[in-house]
């Protein structure tokens, strides 16, 4: 009989695991389709427009008959194409968008593995998708997929530095790489020593950190290909990039893995700048609210910052794009990391 029980405990972990990560897959998938309407509501109404409103009450159920189309259209397939490679792209791209999941915690507890390296491991799975874009671009045989797919790499490759050290900048003030640690780290700051503890929003490091909050959001951006960044994308002047070729199922893993680092982005900016699950004040009732209801409504108001950028600023030209990342961005985000540094050693020095 012991011999038996530690296979058990074993198999009842494993399908434990395999539990949380469908359901936390379902889950974000549905909440994608909503903010995918959102996006479009948004978008509509700077425009003065009404967007999605016959599919369902008032529009709601626009992006499942979205997805209903993609799947039942029959996918076309260039004669030209490296036919593996050219479906193995999307799949690259969206499971690797997915997998990055799997330590992000929701709430106090709520995580599928609470891993010590997690924002490595973040990092590591969504550089990932660059190859899923390289490979789309490449297996095409097409000059202007492969040249959004040139686009598209330059740009995530320029952008994950400025992020990079922005990461490194908070990390900083954590002293550990683990995501729960960062949020707990979040419940004292300026609020504690202002003997004002229940303000707990001014606890949260987008305030001592102003300016890499900016830069995060504004390379997570570019990092997404969102607006005004969308060039690789860009539809007066390559078609549709990388993705030029791909039609049906293809093409809607491709758009499937950009919501979905888009919705990381979001979650990232909520874990790293503003509290994760924490209360925006922690006074009754609203620290009695759960948290992972905190945590999604943050993720959804950063979300609404990504739609309205959308909707108001022009597309920047491409050597502005690239400009703005080397020559404005990166030295920003080294001239903070060695502030932060040198606050972090001074603090730190015995008295």
């Amino acid at each position: 009989m012991h011999d038996f029980y530690p296979h058990n405990v074993e198999r009842v972990s494993v399908l434990l695991v395999a539990f949380q990560s469908v359901l936390i897959l379902v889950s974000l998938l549905v909440l994608i389709a909503f903010l995918l309407y959102a996006d479009r509501k948004v978008w509509a109404a700077v425009q003065l427009r009404r967007g999605p409103n016959v599919v369902g009450p008032f529009g709601l159920l626009q992006s499942f008959a979205d997805l209903l189309k993609f799947a039942l259209k029959e996918p076309v397939i260039p004669s030209g194409a490296n036919k593996f490679v050219f479906l193995l792209a999307p799949l690259v791209m969206s499971i690797s968008a997915l997998s990055a999941w799997a330590v992000i915690p929701f709430s106090e507890g709520w995580v599928i593995s609470d891993l010590n390296v997690g924002i490595l491991y973040i990092f590591a799975m969504s550089s990932l998708g660059v190859y899923g874009v390289i490979l789309g671009g490449w297996a095409s045989n097409s000059k202007y997929a492969f040249l959004g797919a040139l686009r598209s790499a330059a740009q995530m490759v320029s952008y994950e530095v400025s992020i990079g050290l922005v990461i490194i900048s908070v990390l900083l003030c954590v002293g550990s790489l683990n995501l729960t640690e960062i949020i707990q780290a979040q419940r004292t700051g300026l609020a504690v020593w202002l003997g004002l503890p229940w303000l707990s929003f001014l606890n949260w490091f987008w305030l001592p950190l102003f300016p890499l909050f900016i830069i995060f959001f504004i390379s997570a951006l570019s990092e997404t290909n969102r607006p005004p960044f969308d060039l690789p994308e860009a539809e007066s002047e390559l078609v549709a990039g990388f993705m030029v070729e791909y039609s049906s199922t293809p093409y809607l893993l491709f758009m499937l893995g950009e919501y979905v680092a888009i919705v990381m982005m979001c979650a990232l900016t909520t874990i790293l700048f503003l509290g994760g699950w924490l209360p925006l004040l922690d006074i009754a009732p609203l620290n009695w609210v759960p948290g992972i209801v905190w945590f999604i409504l943050k993720l959804w108001l950063v979300f609404f910052m990504f739609a309205i950028v959308k909707a108001f600023v022009p597309r920047y030209r491409y050597d502005q794009l690239m400009r703005l990342g080397w020559k404005v961005f990166l030295p920003l985000s080294l001239l903070m990391l060695f502030i932060v540094a040198g606050v972090r050693q001074y603090m730190l020095l015995p008295a």
